[in-house]
Order: structure tokens, then sequence, then C-alpha cells
């Protein structure tokens, strides 16, 4: 009978000092973001309907707490810094787990970091107007006719919310876990803030949710043709796959729960903490995710929400109750999200690449710990990697103009990836299954509550969500594949060394 193959002889070094409290606040604090605030625009213009957007929010809060609660049978069972690098490497071998990090350290945890970073850097322009996208240092320097580079005060701000908290990890985990806890109370009360006030004072006689037409899409002027140009499939069966689109948005403002999977090897009592961070910590993220977009709708009509400034819904709602004051203030909510969603992210992602340094699948200094017990090289390079994605600009020209407008490369790159990461995570609660099989004698301090059909529920959705993104982004999600397959001779490139 097969057990679950040891990882290191040696035992771990991280010191164990998360409890319950921290353990929680990682998953709340690395899961609320900027995703809340404005992707609710471009899901309400996918479906068209207030009853559809929050069906597209609740089955993506469905996705979330059923991939948690199979998660938490994992993170009981391997407690160790890397997380789902681990779950994955136990379950299928070194290459997925590897590909898994590879994918994270390329584009997924460091191209989220770079894009909270440029989310900060937004609203803290709402509050000076000296920090702007177009605001200069070094003007874009076009590398061929689709990338260019540049230093706007905007990405400068980016480059310096993460230098700043790539630093403060490095202080060791107590100053990390203090600003996550800070950060974390602050921004939930913040969002509770915006769903009192939302549904408090909204409700006006234009909100959406006095709209007749909670379902109708076409009464309220929505066409698939419009909402996805080139879609050839017609009337319900459409807005269905418009619905699984409209999902992509609420599940990425609801991703990242995993992170404190990759904190495992310094959680104390893991296989109670962390499957009880996971679920408290899921539960109430999704709950105040689906309060809040009721009240985006008890506020604004359909189109405040479709047609948001810069899809700045919560700004626009916040505006329609209270006027710039309200501008100002959840400006300001949202930069403390931001600030405390980098945190937890930055801590997290770098327990990864150490787990893999570990394996000799990374650089060899990258295992190694400062003296304030800190993963300090794993750390450094993910905030330098993250920082230079901040930089490069995709270039769009109008042609009827000729005008000039950039873009954010990172922006691109996450697009590629929902797929690929999307099986990631399907992957991870495949490994469950594989691993009652595979490890069967394995203690397990938790199991995943209502197995099979827990698991049941998340692998029908993603695997129906995944061919959905296929079909209506065949060319996105074939280079998010391909940009993961890249990692495949790095892996045997690695695994040579390592046996040299």
């Amino acid at each position: 009978m097969s057990t679950v193959r040891e990882i290191k002889s040696e035992p771990e070094q991280l010191p164990s000092s998360l409890g319950q409290l921290d353990a929680t606040m990682i998953v709340v604090g690395s899961m609320i973001g900027s995703g809340i605030f404005i992707t609710s625009a471009e899901s309400a213009r996918l479906v068209g309907a207030p009853g559809w957007l929050l069906l597209a929010w609740g089955l993506a809060g469905l996705l979330t707490i059923t991939g948690a609660l199979c998660c938490a049978e994992l993170a009981a069972m391997m407690p160790k810094a890397g997380g789902q690098y681990i779950f994955l490497r136990q379950a299928y071998g070194p290459l997925f787990g590897f590909l898994f990090g590879w994918a994270i350290f390329l584009v997924i945890q460091t191209g989220t970091i770079a894009a909270v970073a440029v989310a900060f850097a937004k609203f803290t322009g709402v509050l000076s107007p000296a920090v702007a996208t177009n605001s200069y240092l070094i003007p874009p320097v076009h590398l061929g006719s689709t990338y260019a580079i540049s230093l706007s005060t905007e990405q400068l701000v980016a480059v310096v919310m993460i230098l700043l908290l790539t630093w403060s990890n490095t202080r060791g985990l107590e100053l990390g876990k203090l600003v996550q806890n800070s950060f974390t109370f602050a921004k939930t009360a913040a969002l509770m803030g915006l769903i009192v006030i939302g549904l408090a004072l909204g409700w006006s006689a234009t909100s959406a949710a006095r709209s007749a037409a909670w379902w109708d899409s076409w009464t309220n002027g929505w066409r698939p043709e419009i909402a996805q140009p080139g879609l050839a499939a017609t009337g319900v069966f459409a807005l269905l796959m418009l619905l699984g689109k409209a999902m992509v948005g609420p599940l990425f403002a609801q991703s990242a729960w995993n992170n404190v999977t990759f904190t495992g090897g310094e959680v104390r009592d893991p296989g109670r903490t962390l499957p009880r961070a996971l679920l408290i910590g899921c539960g109430i993220v999704v709950t105040l995710y689906l309060l809040a977009n009721v009240a985006y709708i008890a506020t604004l009509p359909l189109d405040g929400i479709q047609k948001a400034p810069q899809n700045r819904v919560a700004v626009a709602a916040m505006n329609a109750v209270l006027g710039p004051v309200g501008t100002v203030l959840m400006a300001a909510a949202i930069m403390i999200s931001t600030f405390g969603c980098n945190n937890g992210l930055i801590l997290a992602g770098a327990r990864v690449y150490y787990a893999m340094a570990r394996d000799g699948l990374f650089f060899r200094k990258v295992a190694e710990l400062n003296r304030q017990k800190a993963p300090a090289m794993a750390l450094i390079a993910q905030g330098i990697w993250a920082s230079l994605l901040t930089l490069p600009r995709t270039i769009a020209t109008d042609p009827s103009t000729g005008a000039v407008a950039y873009g954010n490369v990172y922006t691109q790159l996450l697009e590629y990836i929902v797929s690929a990461d999307l099986v990631f995570y399907v992957l991870m609660v495949t490994a469950v299954i594989v691993l009652r099989r595979k490890a069967s004698a394995a203690a397990r301090p938790y199991r995943t509550w209502g197995y099979p059909v827990v698991p049941a529920i998340y692998l029908l959705l993603a695997v129906l969500l995944i061919v959905d993104l296929a079909v209506l982004a065949p060319s996105t999600s074939g280079i998010g594949y391909l940009i993961v397959l890249t990692g495949v001779p790095v892996f045997l490139a690695w695994r040579r060394r390592a046996l040299i």
C-alpha cells in the first residue's frame, strides 16, 4: 500500500508562528483586493440583467467554497511550505508540481501582485493627481509595433509598493502577519461600510434593484452579438455561455484563497487551523462579495454598473450616495484593500519558490532563510520580477486617427493564464480523489465534507467553464497553456542540474 512520499528528510526550518486568526486573515486578506470594486462592470455587460449578475457571483462563490472544502483536506494532510505545489507533486509527480510553481512565478502570483500594485497606484491618483498613467518619468520606448516599456508616476508608486512590502516581509513573519492582520481588518470594515451605505441609502427609483427585467436581458437592451462580437450562438444558449465568461472576473476576485496553504509549514496545529482558516475565510469573503453586488444593484441603474468610469463600480456607487466625499472615501478604502491584499500575496507566494528550491527545482539561494527565519531570497526574486511586470506596455493604434493607447502586459498575461489556472485548481481538487487511493493510509486530520459530491460539483462547474472559455476565447486559452508548457524544458534542465 503506497503512502505519501516524504518531502525532505531534514525538519522544516520555517518557524510555526501563525495561529488561527493569522491564517484566516491571510485567506481573507489575499482574496479581498481590487476585483470586487471593478469586475462587476464587465460581468454586467456580458449578461445584461441584475439577476444574472448575482448568479455569476453566486456560482463563482460555489466554486470557491467547494474548492476550499477539498483543499482543506490536502492542507491538513500535508502542512508544508509550498502548499498546492506539494499537493500536485505528491498526487501526479514532480513535473506537475513544477509547472504550477513555474506558472505561479512567471505570471499568476507575480502578475497578480503587479496588477494589485497598479490598482493601488491608480486609486492613489484619485487623491493625488500627480500619480497618473500618462505622467511619465521615462516616456514609452517602443519595442516593435506591439510592446513598449515606460516608467510613469503610477508605475513608480506600484514598484515602490511592491518593494516596500517585499522588504517588510524579509524582516520576519511577525512583522508580515502584523501588517496582514491590521490591513485585513481595515479593508473588511471598509467593504462592510460600502455594503451598509449602499443597502441603507440606495434603492433609488432608477436603481437596477427596481428593474422589472431582473432576468430578461433582452428587455434591458442586451444582445449577444454586442456582448461578445463574433459569437455564433443565439438565444438562451448564448446567454448561458456568456454567463460562464461573466464568472471569470468574480472567480479571480475570489482567487488566492489557496495562498494560506503556501505557508503551511508556519502554521500552528495545521490539522485544525488550516481547514478552519480556509472555510471561515472563504465563507466571509463570498458572503461579503454577494452583499456588495446587492449594494451596487440597490444603488446604481444597470447601465450605471455597466458603464462605470474605468469600471470603478464601487466608486460610482459611493459617489451616487455621498457625492464627491464618497469618491474620496472609496479611493482610500481601495488603497487600504490593495495594500493589504498585496502583503498577503507577497508573504505567501515566496513560500512556493522556497519549496521548489529545496527540491532542487529553483536557484539554491532561494531555499535559504535569513536571520529573521524568512525566505528572503525567494521574496526578493518574486519582488524584482513582479516590479518588472509593471513596466512593459501593450500598444494599440486607432486606425482612423493614428492615436496610440497603452495597456498593461501583465493584464494580457493574466487573461492568457485564466484557463490554465483553472486547470491547476481542477488538478488540486482531483488530487483529493487520487490521494484517497494512492495514499489511503496517510493521516487525514480533516476529511472533505460531502465527499464525493462536493468534489464532483467543483469539477463539473470548473470543467464546463474551461470548455466555455476555450470556445469563447480559444486564442487566449491556447496561449495560456503554451505559457505553462514552457516550463517543461525548464523542469528538465533543473532536474538535470540537480542530478549532476
